[in-house]
């Protein structure tokens, strides 16, 4: 065959290697499997350095490198080194492929260091028996013998494991693509590799390129270019998996949103439910206790005033004492009218603002049920509206009540924290804790917990719950500063800590 037909043939052969390796190396990056991406970058070596040997080889047939008379030597060696990397890289693919873990991933390294061992002592048992230029010819049918044969057979191997992932993952197209690639790396390794250049080493001196061309009535290179170009499609058609595999992890990330968003509906929902039925019962409760405490305590005062009109002008010491009791009433009255104006909404934090409010629902918890509370402030107070200072003592309030009703602690601790950029409120206790991860399931939600967490949510801030089995429970809400609240708006002034 004619020199320029045949650097044609290189040109080819050798950009399929080189356009396999650089695809490789563009899209490598987007494979998830830590394995493949592993193994795939000494294949992208391989089609690399493979190409630049071909293309070198071209250029020497051509008669094309610089100084080719006084240098061909250097180029010889160049590329005899360029081939023997290039197969070591390819064994470094295969066997990686081949390693089920992390372990035998390590000791898969061992398998190219061991065949450049193999290659390197034949090198030296030929070592002043040929003289320039048999002696690169004997180097070339070495390296085909020890590196290019192994390498193609162990990629052989890693590429039908390969095919086996594919189908286990649902990508059987893929892993046919494989198959193909393996396939094309036999011929091209095996079959193409076994016919080297004529040289005095067996069986170099009878099964050779001279033979292949007698036999078919091409030149052997013909069938590696065309295994080599085989090769490149496949394994460019099997990079194609990644972006389906990135398309099957966004569809699932987005299904597992919209489950996550319709669940937090459903309960948004419930929830919502259950505020406006907590509403209705809350008035229901205000009704009854007006009825039955205050409203008795107004008849009672009316009903006294009339016999204080009576007895006026008949006995002024017995409507005096009348006037005593009636007093008396009205005080009872007030008091019952504070407290149900207290459990609405207390005027501590109007007056006084959150801290001082935080220190007497305290008190007033630790008079009705024994439970020990400190409350402690940090950082410069800033000035709240009363949205903000209403949420953080509604979360407090729930807190404590959760610790009264479930938690069976003996001390709490309430903790006010003023940041730079956000107000943050934890109330921790001693008491028996739980499991978080049951914490909201379908069967048994937490409403308490979850409306907390509505209500910061509401206000563009984040609660967090820490507890386990018998370690107690931690509940922390952050809130962040927003304009409105460093305007001062419906806010007091720092002096009584907002």
């Amino acid at each position: 065959m004619q020199p320029d037909t045949l650097a044609l043939i290189f040109f080819f052969y050798g950009l399929a290697f080189f356009s396999m390796g650089f695809a490789i190396l563009l899209e490598v990056g987007q494979c998830s499997d830590y394995r493949l991406r592993h193994a795939l970058r000494p294949l992208a070596a391989f089609g690399l350095l493979h190409g630049f040997h071909e293309w070198l080889e071209m250029f020497i047939l051509l008669g094309l490198v610089p100084l080719s008379s006084m240098h061909m030597l250097l180029y010889e060696g160049l590329r005899l080194m360029l081939l023997a990397f290039s197969f070591l890289s390819l064994a470094a693919f295969g066997s990686s492929l081949l390693a089920g873990n992390e372990r035998e991933r390590r000791l898969s390294l061992l398998v190219p260091l061991v065949m450049a061992a193999i290659w390197a002592f034949s090198l030296l048992l030929m070592r002043g028996r040929y003289s320039a230029p048999t002696v690169y010819i004997v180097v070339d049918v070495i390296t085909r013998y020890t590196l290019a044969i192994p390498a193609a057979i162990i990629a052989c191997a890693g590429l039908v494991v390969q095919q086996r992932r594919f189908r286990q993952a649902g990508m059987a197209e893929f892993g046919r693509d494989a198959l193909w690639a393996a396939i094309a790396f036999f011929w091209y390794g095996v079959i193409g590799q076994t016919f080297t250049r004529a040289s005095p080493l067996w069986p170099s001196n009878i099964i050779n390129q001279a033979m292949f061309y007698d036999i078919f009535g091409f030149p052997v290179q013909v069938l590696r270019a065309f295994a080599a170009i085989l090769v490149a499609i496949f394994v460019i058609r099997f990079l194609r998996s990644f972006e389906v595999e990135m398309r099957n992890q966004i569809e699932k990330l987005q299904a597992t949103q919209l489950e996550e968003s319709q669940r937090r509906e459903a309960l948004r929902g419930e929830l919502l439910r259950r505020v406006v039925a907590a509403q209705e019962s809350e008035r229901q409760r205000i009704a009854r206790e007006l009825h039955d405490e205050t409203g008795q305590s107004l008849t009672a005062i009316g009903l006294g005033l009339g016999g204080v009109t009576s007895a006026v002008h008949q006995d002024v010491e017995k409507a005096s004492g009348q006037l005593k009791q009636i007093q008396g009433l009205v005080a009872q009255a007030l008091n019952e009218l504070q407290r149900l104006i207290a459990d609405l909404r207390p005027s501590h934090l109007d007056d006084l603002g959150l801290p001082a409010t935080l220190r007497w629902y305290a008190n007033e918890v630790e008079k009705r049920t024994g439970l020990k509370v400190s409350v402690e402030t940090h950082g410069e107070p800033q000035s709240l509206p009363g949205e903000l200072k209403t949420t953080l003592f509604r979360i407090a309030q729930e807190a404590l009540n959760n610790t009264v009703k479930h938690g069976h602690a003996t001390h709490a601790d309430v903790q006010l924290s003023f940041g730079g950029s956000s107000v943050s409120l934890k109330v921790s206790d001693d008491g028996t804790g739980f499991n978080v991860n049951r914490l909201g399931s379908a069967a048994r939600p937490s409403w308490g917990l979850l409306g907390m967490r509505e209500r910061a949510s509401l206000l563009g801030g984040s609660l967090d719950i820490y507890s386990s089995m018998g370690e107690g429970t931690k509940i922390q809400v952050k809130i962040p500063y927003t304009m409105s609240y460093k305007d001062g708006r419906d806010a007091n002034t720092r002096a009584t800590g907002g």
